[in-house]
């Protein structure tokens, strides 16, 4: 009882301290480096399996795909649950994807591990943020901005470094290793999830089965829209024009199932009530088309116009992911949320315009340069997102509007090469590339003006843990 008493008393003293943070922090990055880690590791795959580039590019799609619809059901599972119980059967579900990729007898055996490994790494961020808001309002603190800073601080390194550690591990050891390194990084973090993270408050009594209580049907009918926008948005070059009225039924299904459920997996009742949500998640959405166009568009760049190697291209992209991470731990060490919004915009407007006066034979150094001007972006908005969409939430449904938060980032991570597609036509030019930035200032621009008018935002984050519009914290 007197340890218990005195791990009640050090929570109160240092509720967010490095051992509270620290494994859900690392739980958090699977999903991003698994997300870029196969990046290397494509080609020897190709070779081992006779599968062509459009077969193993089922490899990256299905983790998106995956991960578009698995972090709000996570999320929910989370509100539901226990965010600590999911978080420790979802590393025990990325455990096993680790097994069952060292064994993969054929690609579609690969793919179905990488959907695994969607469902598992999804796991993570919801279950953080819901925890981070459980301890928040048990110990009586502010929001955690910079354990929130933390958190997209860790997601943008690990994102940085997957390809490198991909090189590295398939170099080494074989492709196989991508996925079995996943074993003792899931197995360390639930050592510590274990021993540093409480455990779950009960729970109330749930009112039906738990398939009752998740809403699967909910969940199967948007998976079906989401999957079928996705499909289209993937090549609007060769647009499947098939897909819009599929998905256009599926919303419609969607909307008349949600709203005659008392507690649907997706609350369009909830979300009409909490409209700054809803601005949060466009504005994520539009953010992140602009991120990925650069993450996946600039090195194809300066490998196909200026005939740089992957490697070099990999060099000169580091610049942009340090700033971002000093810019995720900077954006969580503000006050307020506009400012941090503003300057992310005003950014990536100056990177783009950077990239308008650039061709493939300027130097190397001075592209570097231009394009760490949307680190900024990078790092900041996704700070300020995490503190917005924690402040604009409902408490006890945090963890679906976290999962949420994910999707719409995934979606603009689709939309992303979908203007790729269209910006660069078969390979990457000069015109492609300035064609992108004249597209990505555009939507800079429209983010500025819209931040600068928009009235949903918190002007600051204060002391309080939750937004006078919420209610009560929860009991402890």
């Amino acid at each position: 009882m007197a340890h218990a008493d005195g791990s009640a008393a050090a929570a109160r003293d240092t509720p967010f301290g490095p051992r509270f943070v620290a494994p859900l922090a690392l739980g958090s990055s699977l999903n991003p480096v698994n997300s870029t880690m196969i990046a290397t590791a494509l080609v020897p795959i190709s070779q081992d399996f006779h599968a062509s580039v459009a077969q193993t590019g089922w490899l990256i799609a299905g983790l998106y795909l995956t991960s578009a619809v698995a972090q709000p059901t996570m999320g929910r599972l989370a509100d539901l649950l226990g965010a600590r119980r999911v978080y420790i059967a979802s590393l025990l579900l990325v455990a096993l994807a680790g097994i069952a990729g060292r064994w993969a007898p054929s690609l579609g055996w690969l793919v179905a591990v990488r959907v695994m490994l969607g469902i598992g790494t999804s796991g993570a961020y919801p279950s953080a943020m819901r925890l981070f808001r459980e301890r928040a309002d048990r110990t009586g603190s502010a929001p955690p901005r910079i354990a929130m800073g933390v958190l997209s601080f860790t997601g943008i390194a690990t994102s940085a470094v997957g390809p490198v550690l991909g090189g590295v591990l398939t170099g080494a050891f074989g492709w196989h290793a991508i996925f079995t390194v996943n074993i003792p990084l899931a197995l360390f973090t639930l050592a510590m999830v274990l021993l540093w993270v409480p455990v779950d408050p009960p729970r109330a009594t749930p009112r039906g089965s738990l398939l009752r209580e998740l809403d699967t049907a909910g969940i199967g009918l948007f998976s079906g829209m989401l999957l079928a926008l996705m499909v289209f948005l993937m090549d609007l070059e060769h647009p499947r024009w098939s897909m819009l009225p599929i998905a256009a039924v599926l919303c419609g299904v969607l909307v008349w199932h949600s709203l005659r459920r008392r507690d649907p997996f997706l609350d369009l009742r909830m979300l009409a009530r909490h409209v700054p949500l809803i601005v949060t998640y466009l504005r994520a959405m539009a953010v992140f088309t602009t991120v990925y166009c650069v993450f996946y568009g600039f090195a194809q760049w300066l490998e196909s116009a200026a005939g740089y190697s992957a490697a070099t291209a990999g060099l000169a992209t580091l610049p942009l992911s340090l700033v971002g991470a000093v810019g995720s731990i900077l954006g969580a060490r503000t006050n307020g949320l506009r400012g941090p919004f503003l300057l992310a915009f005003v950014a990536s407007m100056l990177g783009c315009v950077s990239l308008l006066c650039l061709d493939s034979s300027s130097p190397l150094w001075l592209i570097a340069a231009a394009v760490a001007f949307f680190g900024i972006p990078q790092g900041l908005a996704s700070t300020s997102t995490q503190a917005a969409v924690y402040l604009q939430s409902p408490p006890d449904q945090l963890g679906m509007a976290s999962g949420l938060q994910r999707t719409a980032s995934y979606i603009g991570a689709i939309l992303a090469t979908s203007v790729l597609g269209v910006a660069y036509g078969h390979h990457a030019t000069d015109h492609g590339m300035h064609t992108l930035a004249l597209v990505m200032g555009g939507i800079s621009a429209v983010l500025l003006v819209g931040t600068l008018f928009d009235r949903t935002l918190p002007r600051a984050v204060t002391s309080s843990s939750s937004p006078p519009s919420e209610g009560p914290p929860h009991a402890a």
